[in-house]
């Protein structure tokens, strides 16, 4: 089934449903983070951002082995157990009041990502010819960001109800699970690579422009909501609910960024690879002067960074990967966007402590305009080890 005219409109959007669920991994409670922090105030600040970062570290785990795994369960099956452990790991947390068997459970939805991640764009790239990925993963980003507008509104006003009501917004998994069972075609995507080993140096050399720039990326988008629900309310007296309109605006920028994302590659094509970093270094750059209308301008720039930095890059990968990118690219890229968010803490927030005082509130957001401009740097000088798609012609 290589040929995009077989493919029905039924199971192109099972696969983006299952990009919906991706972002929700971390980023979905992140509104719910201050008061999920005033609940459990006994525990260490770092083990409470752990909360929106431990799936990552189990999303990487996971990843790198998706290839064996890959090989030996059909798309239907790494689908629906992914699924289904995605729903009970991440709804299970309702019921749990202990911080350590909250990270455990969270792990678990780690687990649960990692199966579905590299689906969510690979399949594009197995089932669509290259001049039409741009579009497509840009539609991935976007429907990516929409699960995002989705999750964090709802985890927002549950907290509001009580801290641990904002975890019944994985509930949502259930929907992609009945079109998975409905309408996913049962595909063997390891059988196209003979090698058995679950990761291969070889193709982190010949992507490690995508790879690299994907952690940067993660790492500067994830002091985001890491930080922001604690900071705001600190710097501008924002309410749960403000800080909730804001965190969806975000995502609704970036929904629309993705959406357009393959007609600015068409017309943008030499310049895109820098708009990610730029974008950031601007957004971050308006945080350091806090108010409302600050706090506002810069999550939307920043949304627009992250809403064409990923398709961005998942564009490049699948290009060079073709139509075995679920099983060795997009494994790597998925592996690189979690590790991103899971080192984002641990790395920025003793770096702003050190650098610029545990006084200071802003501090993880220097540390992001310093990322912004290492960003930057890499992209330049990767510049011409990274291959542009052909154009579209529609």
């Amino acid at each position: 089934m290589s040929n995009n005219k077989h493919v029905s409109k039924q199971v192109t959007a099972t696969i983006l449903s299952m990009s919906l669920l991706t972002v929700m991994a971390g980023a979905a409670i992140a509104p719910a983070l201050g008061i999920i922090k005033a609940h459990f105030a006994h525990a260490p600040a770092l083990l409470v951002q752990f909360i929106v970062s431990m799936p990552a570290l189990l999303i990487i785990v996971t990843n790198l082995f998706f290839l064996p795994i890959s090989r030996r369960l059909r798309t239907r099956a790494i689908a629906t157990t992914g699924l289904v452990l995605y729903v009970a790991a991440g709804a299970g947390c309702f019921f749990v009041d202990d911080i350590w068997l909250l990270l455990a459970l969270r792990a678990l939805l780690g687990v649960s990502v990692g199966l579905i991640m590299p689906l969510s764009t690979g399949l594009l790239a197995y089932y669509f010819p290259p001049e039409e990925q741009a579009r497509l993963m840009g539609l991935s980003a976007a429907m990516n960001q929409m699960g995002g507008v989705v999750a964090t509104l709802l985890a927002g006003l549950l907290a509001t109800v009580e801290w641990n009501y904002a975890f019944l917004v994985y509930l949502l998994g259930l929907i992609a699970l009945t079109m998975v069972w409905l309408w996913l075609p049962d595909e063997q995507l390891g059988s196209a690579n003979k090698r058995g080993v679950p990761f291969e140096p070889r193709q982190l050399l010949k992507f490690h422009p995508s790879v690299v720039g994907m952690l940067l990326l993660m790492m500067i988008f994830f002091v985001y909501p890491t930080n922001f629900a604690i900071t705001a309310s600190r710097q501008a007296a924002l309410s749960t609910h403000a800080i909730t309109i804001i965190m969806v605006g975000l995502d609704v920028v970036a929904f629309f960024a993705g959406l357009v994302f393959g007609q600015l590659m068409h017309r943008f094509r030499l310049a895109m690879k820098y708009m990610a970093p730029l974008f950031f270094l601007a957004g971050y750059a308006l945080f350091l002067a806090p108010s409302a209308l600050m706090l506002c301008l810069g999550s939307a720039l920043i949304g627009v960074a992250n809403g064409v930095g990923v398709p961005y890059l998942n564009t490049i990968a699948s290009i060079k990967g073709g139509r075995n990118s679920a099983t060795t690219v997009m494994p790597l890229l998925s592996a690189a966007l979690y590790a991103g968010q899971f080192v984002s803490p641990i790395v920025v927030t003793p770096l702003g402590r050190q650098l610029f005082g545990a006084a200071d509130s802003a501090a993880p957001y220097k540390v992001a305009v310093i990322l912004c401009l290492l960003f930057l740097l890499q992209v330049w000088a990767t510049r011409h080890f990274q291959s542009l798609p052909p154009k579209s012609t529609n």
